[in-house]
């Protein structure tokens, strides 16, 4: 199976996620539900973080988005904050955006090493291609958040 499946996998994920951000209110995208402790702007803001993490800060390199980004939406974090008007774009550009730098990066051999990492899931990753892999069993992880809090705020699917 080629690296060019699994981007396309992300890619396609992607798009799901920026038509949430495209059809769905900034109030609604903002809400926290009873019994949740996200919302949906935080789980596709995290999962763009994760990406950039799993394969640029595990190979040593500098993820492609601003730093407080990274800090704001890393594991762990909780969504706190109100997203301005520059932050949605930024995010919506980069949705699509870095899985198509990734991509390059990758077949430009960019990601020359790796530090083996151990999930919270207990999957370790020890290269690059595994965190590639592993990038869109969790970004499936959160499209199924982002279908539950929809659900949750009565959006219509």
């Amino acid at each position: 199976m080629s690296m060019d499946y699994h981007f396309n996998i992300c890619r396609q994920n992607r798009k799901i996620i920026k038509n949430f951000l495209e059809e769905i209110s900034t109030e609604d995208l903002l809400t926290i539900p009873e019994r949740f402790n996200n919302n949906i702007w935080w789980n596709l803001v995290h999962v763009v973080v994760t990406q950039q993490l799993l394969l640029y800060k595990l190979s040593g390199l500098k993820p492609n988005l601003p730093e407080r980004i990274v800090t704001n939406y890393s594991k762990g974090s909780r969504p706190d904050e109100k997203p301005s008007e520059q932050d949605i774009s930024l995010i919506k550009n980069a949705l699509l955006d870095l899985v198509e730098q990734s991509k390059d990066d990758y077949k430009n051999g960019v990601f020359k090493n790796y530090n083996s990492y151990t999930t919270s899931l207990n999957v370790t990753l020890n290269s690059v291609e595994d965190a590639i892999a592993f990038n869109n069993f969790h970004e499936g992880i959160h499209l199924g958040s982002i279908l539950a809090l929809r659900r949750a705020l009565g959006i219509a699917s």
